[in-house]
């Protein structure tokens, strides 16, 4: 069983295009506001087109299996999935709709943001008579076992003066942790004394990192978490004054002292104030830090029930995808995040979490090789578009990263970055187009006319659709101006 959501607001008979988004590594449900405001609605709106949220197998209530063991996880993979987007694509009979919109018959361009961006590139190659385009949008289609990158291209983008701060923060507390005779008023400061291992603890002080993803140019949508982080960074403090914060990090009048000799610059007591308050505070009463934010035990990973849904997408990092956020190999590359932070430690989740199935065992690295062996930085085909965001912590692992080659960007092939763009920032959209900003509208506008070349070309094929006929039972949602809800087979 799949889920999956239709609007068909702009369908026109006869002249049909079908637009699909894939809905990774989530609920489909997430990804409805695409449906209906997003960049399907902007691409059928132009083209007199279905569009249609597919929700991924295994995630949302497209699962089948009565628990999340290794065993009940084995078909979450690449192949499968990719098999799973065709069989739909290729069977699905669309309720309220007589005309046949099956592919290969009709048009079908897939389009897909981070991992369904990969996806979304990956049926392009896998699929090409019945994906007639896809819409690859921060597509990270270079699979990596060791992913530093992902934090230096915030490193690299932040603010100066944040970013400064961050890193001679991070060389202040990896200091004090290795001398170990300061490690408890440091772990105090920061709210969790009672954390036994300084890996957990430097790991923990990485949480506001993460929010760079998700800033978004929409203020409604977007998190606006990390620039709020950087600007308490820098305050001062209450007995010091203003004019302190334009000091250089380390100059005696930004030091300050506490009991037990730990002496550290304003920057860490910031930080480590925003920590208490953002992050510790979520540990519930009765609860003690090891068991909020240690993961040493490996108890804590042994529930397999339907709802441990942080099973998923973890499963698919820990047997093809990779990204395992480390510090940098090289120890002289500036760094936000602790030297503490390996592959080791990274990767351990995946032995505590997935014990050895009778059909299947999670091998001890990833095999990457599975996803890149379609691509890698180089994936291309005609009506093949790869868009991405100029500060995306994942572009290094896109075909914009700087470890690609670069290519010219064609209607046939469009190879577009948007400047200043973060994570998928093209899905987004308004009702009023005229309210977006200049390079999201700038982007669309690109979009609408690339794809409608695309459509220029298109000569419908004629041969019977028999290929990948299992017929599969899915419920779906018709999104139009009022939501209606219906039953499908396809």
């Amino acid at each position: 069983m799949q889920r999956y959501w239709v609007n068909k607001r702009h369908y026109q008979p006869g002249s049909s295009v079908v637009f699909l988004l894939d809905g990774g590594e989530t609920s489909g449900e997430d990804r409805i506001p695409f449906l209906d405001t997003g960049i399907v609605d902007i691409l059928a709106r132009a083209t007199g087109g279905l569009g249609v949220v597919l929700e991924h197998r295994y995630y949302g209530e497209s699962i089948a299996t009565k628990n999340l063991t290794t065993d009940s996880l084995r078909f979450l993979n690449n192949a499968q999935s990719a098999a799973d987007s065709a069989n739909f694509m290729a069977n699905v009979q669309f309720s309220g709709i007589d005309e046949n919109l099956t592919a290969p018959g009709t048009p079908w361009i897939y389009y897909g943001g981070s991992y369904a961006g990969a996806r979304a590139a990956h049926m392009r190659v896998l699929y090409p008579d019945l994906v007639y385009g896809a819409i690859a949008s921060s597509a990270v289609t270079h699979a990596a076992i060791i992913n530093w990158e992902y934090m230096d291209i915030i490193r690299r983008y932040a603010d100066p003066t944040c970013s400064l701060h961050l890193q001679k923060a991070i060389e202040t507390i990896d200091t004090i942790l290795d001398h170990r005779v300061l490690s408890a008023p440091l772990k105090a400061l920061f709210g969790v004394h009672g954390l036994k291992h300084d890996v957990d603890f430097v790991s923990l002080i990485e949480s506001p990192l993460g929010s760079w993803q998700a800033k978004v140019w929409d203020p409604k949508v977007g998190s606006t978490t990390f620039d709020e982080f950087c600007v308490a960074l820098n305050q001062p403090l209450g007995h010091k004054k203003p004019d302190v914060t334009r000091l250089e990090y380390g100059h005696p009048d930004r030091m300050v002292s506490f009991p037990g000799g730990l002496k550290v610059d304003i920057a860490i007591v910031n930080y480590g104030a925003w920590i208490k308050k953002h992050v510790v505070s979520r540990c519930p009463e009765g609860f003690s830090h090891e068991e909020c934010f240690g993961t040493f035990d490996d108890t804590h990973y042994q529930d397999t029930s339907l709802s441990e849904i942080w099973r998923l997408w973890l499963f698919q990092v820990c047997t093809e995808w990779g990204y395992f956020t480390t510090a940098p190999p090289d120890p002289t590359v500036p760094r936000i995040i602790s030297k503490r932070i390996d592959l080791e430690y990274e990767s351990k989740i995946c032995r505590q979490a997935y014990d050895p199935g009778e059909h299947f065992t999670v091998p001890p690295l990833p095999n990457v090789t599975v996803v890149n062996e379609l691509g890698d930085f180089d994936i291309a085909m005609d009506r093949l578009a790869i868009i991405d965001g100029e500060v995306d912590p994942w572009r290094p692992d896109t075909p914009h990263s700087d470890y690609a080659n670069d290519r010219e960007d064609t209607m046939l092939r469009p190879f577009k970055i948007i400047p200043n763009g973060v994570h998928h920032y093209d899905e987004y959209g308004l009702q009023n187009p005229d309210d977006e900003p200049p390079e999201i509208r700038k982007i669309h506008e690109e979009m609408v006319a690339f794809v409608q070349h695309w459509l220029r070309d298109w000569k419908a094929d004629s041969q019977e659709i028999s290929a990948y006929g299992l017929i599969k039972s899915v419920s779906c949602f018709l999104v139009a101006r009022s939501s209606v809800h219906c039953d499908g087979k396809w």
